[in-house]
């Protein structure tokens, strides 16, 4: 099993904040979102457009990021703003 975290708007997309997921012992963020796209086709759609930011156990992943038995995948909407 992995947890599926979703941040601000994606809440909302998704229509919870957190899940979990059974993947079996491994696969990809690739493989993640085409199981996504059953499920939550916009959310899907967005991780293989490259619109979320997705990590892995905190750390920033691509589409071939492979997850294992027991990660956390966070998806995070695009940030702006902000000034030094």
């Amino acid at each position: 099993m992995i947890t599926l975290k979703y941040f601000a708007s994606l809440k909302t997309i998704a229509g919870k904040e957190e899940e979990r997921l059974d993947v079996g012992s491994e696969t990809t963020v690739q493989k993640l979102s085409e199981t996504l796209l059953q499920s939550s086709p916009q959310i899907g759609e967005m991780i293989q457009g490259k619109k979320v930011m997705v990590s892995v156990n905190q750390d920033v992943a691509d589409l071939n990021t492979v997850i294992h038995d027991g990660d956390e995948v966070a998806f995070l909407p695009p940030f702006s703003g902000g000034s030094l």
